[in-house]
């Protein structure tokens, strides 16, 4: 099977633009479902036999610099200040993927502000190395699937915070469930994960991991050693950290919950994502005398710790925060509420937009505000959130007065109200005078009971693959969030114009999108739907290099059929 396009009569252009990348991602996805259906038979042989197969594959490596390219870091370079920008610089940067005689670049170290007032330490690798994380990740993650704690969340795929959610209102809900509940938060835990135990038990080459984890700092001129904890930053360290923190579970489970009487007796639960974590229980001695030594010795093997701070035993009634909600029970009714530190953020974010837009124009506003809203909104929108929203439209809605009042100094309130709000059936709107855009509202978001994923699920298992499908078009309706997407969506059956790939359209999906043009606007192309085609990102920008080189970019491009190529008249 080819992975590129011919190239025919047309003038030439670099691979990259004539890549198939829908074959590319099929040849992937049947070798990690072969490495998974090893692991599932205890073959660890023919395991180690197929990673090293597919970071030797061709289309891993290409999908390895296209994950590079297309993520938020894409323009930021290490300490080589290299940058892939060009077709060609990105083709030859998959040619490059080498594994032999591979050397890891030291980190560029950065800061980023922390909630707390404190920094957290960012390691940035150059684009190589990322590269090569992302290649070797490619041959971890299913791995890191297979192994993981049912009950764990962050950083996989197909998870999600309302799984997490979802988990704890399962163990915590009913009248006769668990009262008490450990906050776990490890203290530093990118930082100072032991490097023998990685090296021990993560299944990688030992001589490429150690390269990374041995790499080096560099911070404001000075090179620092690395001898504990893997970087912030670099795009393989949450599949380790994962790797390093599963098993807690299993612990717990052993100890307490060798039958069902004992489960129902302790009542011990463990709800985990990244490395924040609970931990419920029937009573408070036994999470301090019997859990919380379990949970020590787990993490002192592996170099981590518990944070004092942020490690406390509260019981349901006096409620607890956990990944930005809040959950209490008010006598025998639990309540998951947006916490008040993200009710802040978000109010301070929406404050800070409105307040530098004031030479904005009225529908850039809107653009902006609305992606603020529609994504805080469909994070929250599983929990008892109406009232939150209410009182966040509230405030947009007196922000927005004031910035209409001081653009319009001299024009009547009437006035301002007339051209600028709309009320429908007792709810207030903002809209574009000039566009008739108008503004997303929080109660206008539907509350909807998230349903959570099943515990065993493994996206990388065939025998999942329909269940997770029945899954995607639940809910696909409301994850959309954009009608006109929406729209394409269903009218493309979900797979996209250019390669044929499926599209994810769901709010975890990393992949981004864009509404294509087959009439290109700037050759008078209208807005209408019956002119518009959804594509993967990087798939229009290879179209539009496509059609450039082949000077056919004042023509129009008909309904594409997934070969791409010579699709002009």
């Amino acid at each position: 099977m080819n992975l590129f396009h011919k190239r025919g009569t047309e003038p030439p252009t670099s691979p990259w633009n004539r890549i198939k990348w829908h074959e590319a991602t099929e040849r992937v996805r049947r070798m990690q479902t072969r490495l998974v259906k090893a692991l599932e038979r205890g073959n660890l042989g023919q395991a180690k036999k197929l990673q090293r197969l597919l970071v030797h594959s061709t289309a891993a490596k290409l999908l390895a610099v296209r994950q590079v390219v297309s993520n938020r870091g894409k323009k930021t370079p290490g300490i080589d200040g290299m940058v892939w920008k060009t077709p060609q610089a990105k083709y030859q940067a998959a040619m490059n993927l080498i594994p032999h005689g591979y050397h890891a670049l030291p980190l560029r170290r950065v800061y980023i502000p922390k909630a707390n007032g404190k920094r957290r330490k960012l390691g940035i690798p150059t684009m190589h190395d990322r590269a090569m994380q992302a290649l070797y990740a490619l041959a971890l993650v299913p791995v890191a699937e297979t192994l993981a704690d049912p009950n764990s969340y962050g950083f996989r795929k197909e998870r999600s915070v309302a799984d997490a959610m979802a988990q704890c209102f399962c163990v915590l809900a009913k009248r006769n469930q668990a009262v008490w509940i450990l906050e776990g938060d490890i203290h530093a835990c990118f930082d100072e994960i032991s490097h023998e135990w990685v090296l021990e038990h993560v299944p990688l080459p030992h001589q490429v991991l150690e390269k990374w984890l041995k790499s080096g700092v560099l911070d404001g001129g000075t090179l620092e050693e690395t001898t504990e904890g893997t970087p912030q930053g670099g795009i393989i360290s949450p599949v380790i950290a994962n790797l390093v923190l599963d098993g807690l579970e299993t612990v717990l489970n052993d100890a307490f919950a060798q039958t069902r009487q004992a489960r129902y007796a302790h009542k011990v639960y463990l709800i985990r994502y990244a490395d924040d974590f609970i931990i419920t229980g029937e009573s408070k001695a036994l999470l301090e005398e019997e859990v919380r030594p379990l949970v020590n010795d787990f993490l002192t093997e592996r170099g981590l710790t518990l944070s004092p701070s942020k490690t406390r035993i509260v019981h349901i009634q006096e409620g607890f925060e956990f990944l930005g909600f809040h959950l209490r029970k008010y006598k025998e009714k639990l309540l998951i509420t947006p916490s008040k530190k993200s009710v802040k953020h978000i109010l301070t974010k929406i404050r800070e937009l409105i307040k530098h837009a004031w030479s904005w124009s009225t529908a850039r506003l809107i653009d902006e505000l609305n992606r603020v809203i529609r994504g805080w909104a469909n994070v929250y929108r599983h929990v008892v959130s109406k009232e939150t929203f209410s009182k966040i439209d509230s405030d947009i809605r007196m922000r927005l007065w004031r910035w209409a009042r001081r653009r319009h100094g001299t024009r009547s309130a009437a006035w301002r109200r007339t051209r600028y709000f709309t009320t429908d059936n007792g709810r207030w709107g903002f809209r574009d005078p000039k566009t008739g855009k108008t503004l997303l509202t929080m109660t206008s978001v539907p509350i909807r009971r998230h349903v959570k994923i099943r515990s065993e699920v493994n996206p990388y298992d065939p025998q999942w693959e329909v269940y997770l499908e029945q899954r995607q078009q639940r809910r696909m309706p409301w994850a959309a969030g954009n009608t006109t997407r929406y729209t394409l969506w269903k009218r493309q059956d979900g797979t996209c114009r250019w390669c044929g790939g499926n599209l994810r359209l769901d709010i975890e999906a990393p992949e981004t999108f864009h509404v294509h043009h087959r009439v290109w606007t700037c050759h008078g192309g209208s807005e209408a739907l019956k002119n518009k085609q959804l594509l993967h990102d990087v798939c229009h920008r290879q179209l539009h290099a496509v059609y450039d080189s082949t000077g056919a970019g004042t023509g129009q491009v008909t309904d594409l059929t997934f070969d791409g190529l010579s699709r002009v008249r």
